[in-house]
Parts: C-alpha cells; sequence; structure tokens
C-alpha cells in the first residue's frame, strides 16, 4: 500500500485479548478487496491485559496498521477521538474492538456514503444478540430518548460500525460517555445521517464492559445535549447562574417554610448542576484535550 490512504478504520479496544487477531484479520481482507489504499488505527485505551502485545505483534508484518496506545483508561470517547485525530483518511470508518460489528457490512456503509451524498452512515444492528432486558430493552429506551433530544432519529446510537467524512470528526474531543451522542454532538443534521442494517454478533472472548447502568448515565447526560449543541460556553454560564438562583430559593425556602419552594427548587437545582457539570466538562476537554498518547506502534514509528 502506497501512498496516503483514502480510507482509516479507527478501532478503540480495552482489555479485548483473543479478539484482536481475529478482527483485524477480517478488517484487512475486507478493506483491501476494496481497492483504495487504507490505514487500520487501532486505539489501546490502557488494556490491562495482552491487548497491547497482541496488537504489537501484528505491526511487524502489516505495514497498514497502527497502533496508539493511550497513557492511561480514557474512556470510548476519548480513544475515540484520538483515532479521529490520528486518521489520515478522507473517509473514517468506526468498528468496535470485541468482533461483534462485522467488518463485511463496511462496503454497504461506504457504498451509502457516497451513493446518497450523506455525511454520516450508521449502523442499525439487526437481530442483536444479547439478552433482552438487560441489553436490548435498556439500548432502545436510551436510543429514543437520544433521538428524541438530539432530533436526529438514529435507532441505534450504540452500534460501534459508523462512516464519517473526515471534516465531522477531525476535530473531536469527546469526554467519557459522550460517544452515544454521535454525530449530533458534531453539528450533523438529521438529513445528513443515513442507516444501514448491519448483523450483530456474538462476543467470541472477554466480557462486555456495559450493563443496565448505561441508561441511567445517558439519562444524566442527556440533559445538557441541546445545550452543548447549540452553545456550550455561553450555556456554562447560564446554567451556573441557575444553579446559584435555585440554590438561594431553595435556603429561602426553608426560612420561610414554604416546602414547595423548598421541593421545586431542589429538582430544578439538582438538574442545573448536573447540566452545568456536563458542560463544564465538555468545555474543558475543548481546551485542554481528552487523552494522552504514551506510544505509537506500526508505520514509521516502529
Amino acid at each position: 500500500m502506497s501512498g496516503a490512504p483514502a480510507r482509516s478504520v479507527v478501532v478503540p479496544v480495552y482489555n479485548e485479548a483473543g479478539n484482536i487477531v481475529p478482527l483485524f484479520t477480517e478488517i484487512r481482507d475486507v478493506m483491501g478487496a476494496l481497492g483504495a489504499p487504507f490505514e487500520v488505527i487501532y486505539v489501546n485505551d490502557g488494556s490491562t491485559d495482552t491487548t497491547l502485545d497482541e496488537l504489537r505483534s501484528l505491526t511487524t508484518a502489516n505495514p497498514c496498521l497502527r497502533v496508539l496506545d493511550l497513557d492511561g483508561n480514557f474512556g470510548e470517547a476519548a480513544a475515540l477521538s484520538a483515532g479521529f485525530r490520528a486518521a489520515r483518511g478522507e473517509v473514517i470508518i468506526t468498528l468496535d474492538g470485541d468482533g461483534q460489528n462485522d467488518p463485511h457490512d463496511i462496503p454497504r456503509l461506504l457504498d451509502a456514503l457516497e451513493r446518497q451524498g450523506c455525511r454520516v452512515v450508521s449502523g442499525w444492528r439487526q437481530r442483536r444478540q444479547e439478552g433482552f432486558l438487560l441489553r436490548v430493552l435498556p439500548s432502545r429506551l436510551a436510543n429514543w430518548l437520544i433521538a428524541a433530544v438530539s432530533r436526529i432519529p438514529v435507532h441505534d446510537n450504540g452500534c460501534g460500525l459508523k462512516v464519517y467524512r473526515r471534516s465531522v470528526v477531525e476535530r473531536a474531543a469527546l469526554p467519557r460517555g459522550m460517544n452515544r451522542f454521535m454525530p449530533a454532538i458534531f453539528g450533523v443534521a438529521a438529513h445528513q445521517v443515513v442507516e444501514v442494517p448491519v448483523r450483530d454478533r456474538r462476543r467470541q472472548h472477554g466480557q462486555s464492559h456495559y450493563g443496565i447502568s448505561r441508561t441511567l448515565v445517558v439519562m444524566r447526560d442527556l440533559l445538557a445535549l441541546r445545550a452543548i449543541i447549540a452553545h456550550p460556553q455561553r450555556s456554562e454560564v447560564v446554567w451556573t447562574v441557575v444553579a446559584v438562583s435555585m440554590a438561594t430559593a431553595v435556603l429561602y425556602g426553608q426560612w420561610t417554610r414554604h416546602g414547595w419552594v423548598v421541593l421545586g427548587g431542589t429538582a430544578v437545582l439538582t438538574a442545573a448542576v448536573m447540566i452545568r457539570w456536563n458542560l463544564r466538562r465538555y468545555n474543558r476537554a475543548q481546551r485542554a484535550g481528552v487523552f494522552r498518547v504514551h506510544r505509537e506502534y506500526g508505520g514509521e514509528h516502529e
């Protein structure tokens, strides 16, 4: 493979020993069959098993592979941000590192990107290979909430298989958990996103890193989404004022013994504090970044 890659495949991984070699082999074969120059970027997010060793062993015989070893565990959102920053292709493809996304679906997403002239193509997993009550049902609830708040009617925000035009993600600096709100958080409009049904496979090695608590975290973070999309810096100031005002109202209600003031003020204060907290960490991420790269392997770095 010579020249700059036309496409970059970004795969964030955390403790995925056993899944590394088979998934990379599939990605390499699928991308190679498409003909265009490509690179595969694995982002090791502080794995404590043999994930990094398996990745390093692959770089010696696969010049298309680059490995970013992060200096700690920063979360999937930060790992994706690191991969986006390092990617050189004009089209960027993402997959989960657990092997549940099928790389053979990539050509159909690329075809949709070019044929429909959109900016993002999102996979929509069919026949989920997970428990309904603990995984599928909470996922559907979270996706419904995200679609309602973001106004982008994507059915499966949690699907790691997505395709982006480089201009959408090249400046990404996403704090922990906010990868669930892509592409809305990048300012992409609803008509610029296309969904393509994809296969969902069972995990072959390791354990899932997600549980039912993820839905609760999504609900908490969703409170700030509209403010982040609209104007995060100004909104942080506004919600700081709201929080201080509500705290004052609660104290006044306690002093005057107006229970309804205390109850209502406490509810608004709680929401305001959570919204401000998310705005603050998002704004901090834009200023200071969300990851540190310890070392890069593969390509010109080995």
